[in-house]
């Protein structure tokens, strides 16, 4: 799926088109410290309701940390990737109407009515957000591909996206975000989301994808990827259990 906000909306009233302009460049700094997904009971709170304007303008704990901006940043980011297009939510926040529309669809079934973010829901929408990350606040058109009918890529995408990134996932909404990277064989530094220096990136790069997931799709994009996290005397292992919704970024 390519994600290009030079692209011009079809129509200026159109939320999905829209969508893609203006949500292509999501800072570090909004994702490490909203009050969305960056306090543990606001993200459970996320987590175990379904994704409509109901459940979180109900719950008095999302409701208030709607009234952060880089929450509302980020749940721009959380709407897009999980619903899809043609859907999506607009919620109250002081008295103004803020629209959050769906694009990719990776987890339709929380914005039901009942619905849920599951383990699964939690892995495909962490992969797909992180994926997205700029250093800079720049919008930069991108192909999101996984193991997903959603992120299917056709030939001529793959023809005008053919240099491969990274691959990202993790969990967003854990009590301690785990916000991953694995480089291809070819990769060396991940500019767009870390800027100039892997060392003090928001995101863990934890190695080779080679190492750390099964073997690439016929896209490129590699699944179940495996992060890094610290035992007792700080030294970084591998995860035994594999994230499932990991998203490859390829790039023009």
């Amino acid at each position: 799926m390519a994600l290009d906000p030079e692209a011009p909306a079809e129509d200026a009233g159109d939320a999905a088109s829209q969508g893609v302009l203006t949500n292509n460049a999501l800072t570090s700094n909004a994702l490490t410290s909203n009050a969305l997904t960056a306090e543990a009971l606001t993200s459970k709170a996320l987590t175990s309701n379904a994704l409509t304007a109901e459940a979180l303008s109900g719950n008095a704990l999302t409701a208030e940390a709607l009234r952060d901006p880089a929450a509302r940043t980020v749940l721009r980011y959380i709407a897009g990737c999980a619903l899809p297009s043609g859907d999506g939510l607009t919620i109250a926040v002081d008295g103004d109407e803020l629209s959050f529309p769906g694009e990719l669809g990776l987890a339709a079934s929380w914005g039901e009515e009942g619905g849920a973010c599951d383990d699964a829901c939690r892995s495909w929408v962490s992969g797909c957000v992180i994926a997205r990350l700029n250093y800079f606040g720049h919008r930069v058109s991108i192909s999101v591909r996984g193991d997903r009918a959603e992120l299917r890529a056709d030939k001529v995408e793959r023809a005008a996206y053919p240099t491969r990134e990274a691959t990202y996932y993790g969990d967003i909404f854990a009590q301690q975000g785990r916000y991953f990277a694995c480089l291809p064989p070819e990769g060396s530094s991940l500019t767009r989301a870390c800027g100039p220096s892997l060392e003090t990136c928001a995101i863990l790069v934890a190695g080779s994808c080679d190492s750390l997931c099964d073997e690439p799709n016929s896209d490129g994009s590699f699944p179940n990827c495996r992060g890094k996290v610290p035992t007792r005397t700080g030294k970084l292992v591998v995860e035994k259990t594999p994230h499932p919704g990991a998203v490859t970024v390829f790039v023009r």
